[in-house]
């Protein structure tokens, strides 16, 4: 996922650096640093999500509504 975030990265950047020029070294480091942590966040909770569905977490919890939707 670093190199899928790496690269989206280098695409913005070229992209913002295409239609808006140099702007600012602060505008271009806030966006990197804001897209490079969504990116790493959202891959970090997914992997999360994929290693709780894999152990059987998921499947062990106690529904107390459970008898109502067989219904």
């Amino acid at each position: 996922m670093v190199f899928v975030t790496l690269t989206t990265i280098a695409i913005a950047m070229t992209f913002l650096y295409r239609s808006n020029g140099f702007v600012s070294i602060h505008f271009y480091i806030a966006t990197a640093l804001g897209i490079g942590f969504t990116i790493l966040l959202m891959s970090a909770l997914m992997g999360l999500v994929f290693l709780s569905a894999g152990t059987g977490y998921d499947d062990a919890i106690i529904d107390p509504l459970e008898d109502e939707r067989k219904n």
